[in-house]
């Protein structure tokens, strides 16, 4: 199965872009912290949360079908299981590597976006007020849907407030890697 230092091997390989290397290590880093918090496979969940938009850059169209045919002989199949279900909105999630990659994937993205706006580019300067503030703003990250991550995110048995905070303090431990 594979392993921390080869998924990460992979991921340069086929993602070139830095934004989207951004995304997919902000994701694993929360996945990885939420594994160490629930007592789950850490190394697995950080490398569903690096994976999980592997193709995405290659092929957009045949998001996330060729991640799991490359990805099928590599990691197991509840990694393959949350990967393909991240991209399948309408698709019932029963695992929790499942619940927490879809509560968490497009929040790491809106925080990276809120960060970018505040004075230092910072996460630490985002308060939960300032984060309510921009998630409000239909016109900010305008591409990210609320009402899913809401769902999601309450799927996965989670308070928003308490998850966003969560989020933030594991993504400002790892700031310079961001910014």
């Amino acid at each position: 199965m594979l392993n921390k230092e080869n998924a990460i091997k992979i991921l340069d390989e086929w993602i070139k872009s830095p934004n989207l290397k951004k995304h997919l290590y902000a994701t694993a880093y929360c996945m990885e912290a939420y594994a160490e918090k629930l007592g789950k496979n850490q190394e697995k969940w950080f490398i569903t949360g690096l994976l999980h938009d592997l193709d995405y850059e290659k092929y957009p169209d045949k998001h996330p079908e060729k991640a799991i045919e490359f990805l099928k002989d590599k990691v197991s199949q509840d990694v393959l299981s949350a990967i393909k279900k991240h991209a399948l909105i309408d698709e019932k999630r029963e695992t929790e590597i499942e619940k927490y990659l879809v509560a968490i994937d497009e929040l790491t993205g809106f925080l990276i976006a809120v960060a970018l706006v505040m004075p230092n580019k910072s996460f630490k300067e985002i308060k939960y007020k300032s984060f309510k503030k921009k998630w409000k703003d239909k016109a900010f990250a305008k591409g990210v849907k609320r009402e899913e991550v809401e769902k999601f995110v309450e799927e996965a048995g989670l308070e928003m407030e308490e998850h966003v905070k969560f989020i933030l303090d594991v993504l400002s431990k790892k700031e310079e890697e961001f910014f």
